[in-house]
């Protein structure tokens, strides 16, 4: 069974937003046919793609020609045009249930503005300055200055419009094992890491309780598989807390209830993780992982080899004419092991 991870927008692709890249590159007539391309000879059982676009009007009948079944979250927001999809081969598996995550809705979960007494009280505390600075200097490319409100009230600083799919598969044939996969996309800023504890905090209480759904339901015990673009680097907060469940306190939320899940990455448990997924002249590292929860019917037993930045077809920065994403996909290959 192999997983991919994959950028694959439209929106962001602007020349001013890469003016280094050939502009042939840039037009959605080639990156489309590209991206398909892309898809197509990865051949992976799922895919999680990200800052998806266009999904009606292409990418959910030409993968359909492809033989692969699809959900799609749209992003909260009425400027947002971008969500996340999972597309699975429906003759490897079938879709047992979904649930769709906005993680606007961590805004229900605080306290009302009123009834707190300043930052000491509030549910979501911001960064240190020092540490907003540190994460600034190592972690996520910037996207200009965005006026979004008061950065200290929680409610507006919750507010980022991203979103994640949780879904269960049952696979075909005689193994009859199931298997959840979670996509997301978790906020930029590099300088809002307590924003992205939060998400990832609330993507795995919503996970573990999905689980539990699932298990119950069908009596099972199901295999996890977590995938997005976690724009958090190896090391920092996000991915500490992803890996072993503990954030620094200081960015702990309140709010949310904690359901630890274990989680190990793919890349992390075999070669290390690459150098970098994301590859601009502004900004190069590792933004994108897929984490699995360990267990003895399920193993990672190979991965999708990344180029290294000496390679000649990413000299200069990505997208290009070779790599229709900044983003390089990232995939493993799991072997199911029969109970």
């Amino acid at each position: 069974m192999k997983c991919q991870c994959y950028i694959g927008q439209k929106v962001y692709v602007k020349s001013s937003f890469f003016p280094y890249s050939p502009p042939s590159s840039l037009k959605w007539k080639y990156r489309s046919n590209s991206i398909l391309d892309v898809l197509k000879n990865l051949g992976a059982d799922f895919f999680c793609l990200q800052e998806v676009d266009e999904f009606d009007s292409f990418y959910k009948g030409k993968m359909q020609e492809l033989g692969y079944s699809s959900i799609y979250m749209k992003r909260s927001g009425e400027k947002k045009r971008d969500g996340c999809g999972i597309f699975y081969k429906h003759d490897r598996a079938e879709l047992l249930l979904e649930e769709k995550i906005e993680y606007n809705d961590l805004v229900k979960t605080i306290q009302d503005e009123n009834s707190s007494n300043g930052d000491e009280q509030n549910n979501v505390q911001t960064t240190q300055p020092d540490k907003q600075k540190d994460d600034a200097t190592k972690a996520g490319p910037t996207s200009g200055t965005v006026d979004r409100g008061d950065p200290n009230d929680p409610h507006v600083r919750l507010k980022r419009d991203c979103v994640g799919i949780l879904a269960a598969f049952k696979f075909n044939g005689p193994s009859q094992q199931f298997l959840i996969v979670a996509n997301t996309h978790i906020y930029w800023d590099p300088e809002w890491a307590d924003v992205k504890i939060a998400q990832v905090k609330y993507l795995l209480s919503r996970l573990s309780q999905f689980k539990t759904l699932v298990s119950d339901r069908y009596e099972c015990k199901p295999e996890v598989i977590v995938a997005g673009d976690f724009n958090s680097q190896p090391g920092d907060p996000v991915y500490r807390y992803l890996i072993s469940g503990n954030p620094s306190s200081e960015l702990i939320t309140d709010c949310i209830e904690e359901h630890p899940i274990p989680l190990s990455s793919v890349y992390a448990s075999t070669r290390g993780e690459p150098p970098f997924t994301n590859y601009t002249p502004g900004f190069t590292g590792t933004l994108d992982y897929i984490l699995f929860c360990p267990s003895d019917h399920m193993k990672p037993i190979s991965y999708l080899e990344l180029p290294d930045s000496e390679a000649a077809d990413i000299v200069g920065g990505l997208p290009n004419l070779s790599h229709p994403s900044d983003h390089l996909p990232i995939g493993a290959e799991f072997e199911i092991i029969k109970e």
